[in-house]
């Protein structure tokens, strides 16, 4: 059944619905100038209770821009933001009812631990025996209840994290934005941050999270959905894992994970699901997620993880000339030449990996990869 072309859309992103919407974060066509510099065009974004959405980009795409937007910290030049149903647009920080976690954790160094948590709740007018009971519960949270009387210098990068992280929950926010609050911090710490964070969601199933961040392994570990930023516009929106296997457009596919992208021709659908596509002289299946017209020349998009070595003649086969083999430890990656495009897999140890200049054949499952629109203007 021939399919109509596929026709972009402009990005309305929404997670998942909530029951409770208090503390929804809409975007509604925000923009942000400097002078005659426009860093963010016609935000749209609705970030539901209780959820985790990430924003990721290359730097200058206005992921941080758009999160100080929310924050107050930027002033819009069109557009409207709100929290629940009120418009903060032109709300000062302080009134909007939310905490926020930088990179270089921004505690004050004369002050106890137990002090910079209480911080937030003071500025807000609290009581003092709420204060007493608000601050141990806070740092109990982040499991730094021992670390009360010390100062942020006695501390380690990730326990002061967790301490900026207790502070800004402190005074009950209804939204938490992250602005790359684990990048200062070294690979093993981050990894038990993130575990530690997965674990304050599950706490606080009600908080609405707004993460930034540049590390992709970050936003598909915590996220429930994803945004992929290009400059100062939404480029792609999407539960994490439907846009790790099904990208909407090239840039999407390349910056969320390390996917090959091998251009195809004459796509002919099998039916409502699937589609064979040409590459070279190579009839190859995969996913037509998308819809892509019959005759069409897009990308099909596939993991390094996907590809498995040949042993024989095997559906979905590639064949190429290694060019390089790393191994990493628990991986080997090998990139190999395949009809002049450059392609990268990855494979468990072997005891016996391929050499340079051999010539390997690999193949996948077409339920595992995606065709994608080659057009940037799709998505």
């Amino acid at each position: 059944m021939e399919r109509t072309p596929h026709i972009a859309k402009p990005f309305v992103a929404s997670a998942a619905p909530a029951a409770s919407d208090g503390s929804r974060i809409g975007f509604e066509n925000v923009s942000v100038t400097y002078g005659a510099l426009t860093v963010l065009h016609s935000f749209t974004l609705t970030v539901n209770p209780g959820e985790i959405v990430a924003l990721i980009g290359p730097s200058g795409s206005g992921k941080t821009t758009a999160l100080r937007a929310v924050a107050g910290f930027v002033r819009p030049s069109g557009g409207r933001i709100l929290i629940g149903d009120r418009d903060v647009t032109h709300l000062a920080p302080y009134d909007r009812k939310i905490g926020m976690v930088v990179q270089n954790y921004a505690l004050f160094p004369h002050m106890r631990v137990e002090e910079n948590v209480a911080f937030g709740l003071r500025a807000h007018g609290a009581a003092e025996d709420v204060i007493k009971k608000r601050v141990p519960e806070c740092l109990a949270m982040v499991g730094m209840s021992t670390y009360a009387k010390r100062y942020p210098r006695e501390l380690s990068g990730g326990q002061q994290q967790r301490v900026a992280i207790a502070r800004a929950l402190a005074p009950k926010p209804q939204v938490l934005l992250l602005d790359e609050p684990l990048s200062a911090l070294d690979a093993q710490i981050r990894r038990s941050m993130l575990d530690e964070l997965a674990k304050l969601h599950r706490d606080l199933p009600n908080l609405t999270v707004l993460y930034v961040t540049h590390d992709q392994s970050e936003a598909l570990t915590l996220a429930n959905h994803i945004g992929i930023m290009r400059d100062g516009k939404l480029k792609a929106f999407g539960g994490s894992q439907s846009l790790f296997r099904h990208p909407p457009n090239r840039f999407a596919a390349e910056f969320l994970g390390r996917a090959n992208l091998l251009p195809v021709t004459d796509v002919q659908p099998l039916d409502e699901q699937m589609a064979k596509v040409r590459f070279g002289d190579v009839t190859l299946s995969a996913r037509n997620h998308h819809g892509l017209a019959r005759g069409s020349d897009c990308l099909v998009c596939v993991r390094p993880h996907d590809f498995r070595f040949s042993r024989a003649s095997e559906p979905n086969s590639i064949s190429g000339t290694v060019l390089s083999v790393q191994w990493q430890g628990d991986v080997h990656n090998i990139t190999f030449d395949a009809g002049g495009e450059t392609v990268r897999m990855t494979s468990a140890p072997m005891a016996n990996p391929p050499r340079i200049g051999e010539i390997i054949a690999v193949h996948f499952d077409a339920a595992e990869v995606t065709l994608v629109p080659e057009d940037a203007s799709h998505g």
